[in-house]
């Protein structure tokens, strides 16, 4: 049975050509509003399938629609066009902070972001003392967040989302920032996550990293499937691609 199916999905964005910072500039590109934007299309036509189980990466160029597609599976957007099916319950791990308070503790954030993820009070007090642990933030709970360090945003974020027992992880760029003690602590819980049946759709420029997780992955080239399969054959692929020995649509 399949964790997530995507079928022809595309996604587009309107780009204004130009800041309007005064009334009459607004009224002015309501009137013009055809002349005002420009379509972006980050992703046309993408349809694959991941199993349950499963770890999948997705790579490719910056703006070749990788983050786009995680947040849509995440249900942060929503396509233009085309369907995502999913099974089973989701935490999604997108960019660093999403979901977080600046403003509130580190304390009080674990519980907000717990409740985006479906985790219940009473399920975020029992593992409570697990996920600073985790973090190694246990002396900073009662810190506000806009005084953490980006590494501490990671570890807090991961340290909750983990929390959640997913069925489906949406990991993107986690380890983009972070000491490398740590990077290490989040790759061993993947392959927790693995051993338990858990499907992981990983999204990340360290090709090293998605070569020793991913089953299978795909790769992205201006919104659309470039190649699917192996994990080794894609990245072959994109590798292929950057060095201009590769037609890719």
């Amino acid at each position: 049975m399949e964790a997530i199916v995507i079928d022809n999905v595309s996604k587009k964005f309107r780009i204004p050509h130009e800041k309007k910072t005064t009334i009459f500039q607004n009224i002015l590109g309501v009137i013009r509003r055809q002349f005002e934007y420009e379509e972006l299309w980050a992703l046309r036509d993408v349809s694959f399938a991941i199993k349950q189980g499963e770890t999948f990466g997705i790579i490719g160029k910056n703006g070749s629609g990788k983050t786009t597609l995680l947040k849509i599976l995440a249900k942060v957007l929503y396509p233009n066009r085309g369907s995502v099916t999913i099974n089973g319950k989701v935490a999604p791990f997108l960019e660093l902070g999403v979901g977080f308070q600046p403003e509130l503790t580190a304390k009080e954030n674990v519980y907000i972001y717990s409740s985006i993820l479906g985790v219940s009070r009473k399920e975020v007090a029992r593992n409570y003392g697990d996920i600073f642990e985790f973090a190694e933030l246990k002396k900073f709970e009662n810190m506000k967040l806009k005084n953490f360090s980006s590494g501490m945003y990671l570890r807090l974020a991961f340290s909750t989302a983990i929390q959640a027992c997913p069925d489906i992880m949406l990991i993107d760029e986690a380890f983009a920032v972070g000491d490398g003690a740590f990077k290490e602590k989040c790759v061993d819980k993947i392959h927790e996550f693995q051993k338990q049946g858990t499907s992981i759709v990983f999204v990340s420029h360290a090709l090293d990293t998605v070569k020793s997780l991913c089953d299978r992955s795909v790769l992205l080239h201006n919104g659309r499937v470039a190649a699917l399969g192996a994990t080794e054959e894609v990245i072959a692929s994109y590798h292929a691609m950057l060095q201009g020995t590769a037609h890719v649509a």
